[in-house]
């Protein structure tokens, strides 16, 4: 059965195995999420789990808000994602999504924004080699050719200086190391995209053996 859960990045550390063996694990800090609206082809058009996580203050939403979490009989929500892998027949309307859903030994799609770095340059966004530093050379960081000649023009795709990070990643077939039921808490081995506090989509693996 497909799961899914949203969560907050926690941070990094290690953890030890009974064998002894360090293993490092990225801490996801899951709170019960919210069935906010179950979306199905008769309605919507497609399948969908809605779900809410983290309450944030009345005085902060907006009505169409307040009304539209009423209907699952819960407080506005910070953040709120569907989860298309999900089976709709599955949850209830108002049903609370806790950590002690997966199991430990699963394995799991993580799916987060990466870190934003802001406008960089060709060597630090792309890998690109640089000039010489000596010997007369006046070409030491730059982008380098821009194509051929006879284009007359940078045709699409070239890689050029831009804005880096701040991506929608997913990073497939994580194992989950640990789950803390009291503290909500998710231990997925190896890292995970987004800085500290970011939002965390976790789901079922889709392409695990």
């Amino acid at each position: 059965m497909a799961k899914g859960i949203l969560g907050r990045k926690i941070g990094m550390t290690q953890i030890f195995s009974e064998s002894g063996v360090q293993i490092p694990v990225t801490v996801v800090q899951a709170d019960p999420n919210v069935v906010l609206q179950l979306k199905t082809n008769e309605t919507d058009g497609y399948e969908a789990v809605q779900l809410g996580f983290e309450t944030k203050r009345e005085k902060l939403s907006t009505k169409p808000e307040q009304g539209h979490v009423a209907k699952a009989n819960t407080a506005p929500k910070r953040f709120i994602r569907e989860f298309r892998t999900l089976n709709v027949a599955n949850y209830e309307l108002g049903q609370e999504v806790k950590v002690d859903t997966f199991t430990v030994g699963e394995l799991v799609d993580v799916t987060g924004t990466t870190k934003g770095k802001g406008f960089q340059g060709a060597i630090k966004r792309h890998g690109f080699s640089r000039g010489p530093m000596s010997h007369g050379s006046h070409y030491h960081r730059g982008p380098g050719s821009m194509g051929s000649i006879q284009a007359n023009r940078v045709l699409k795709g070239k890689k050029l200086p831009g804005h880096m990070g701040a991506k929608t990643v997913t990073v497939q077939n994580l194992e989950i190391v640990k789950i803390d039921t009291e503290r909500n808490v998710l231990m997925i081995k190896g890292n995970i995209p987004g800085s500290k506090k970011a939002l965390i989509k976790v789901r079922s693996a889709v392409k695990a053996n």
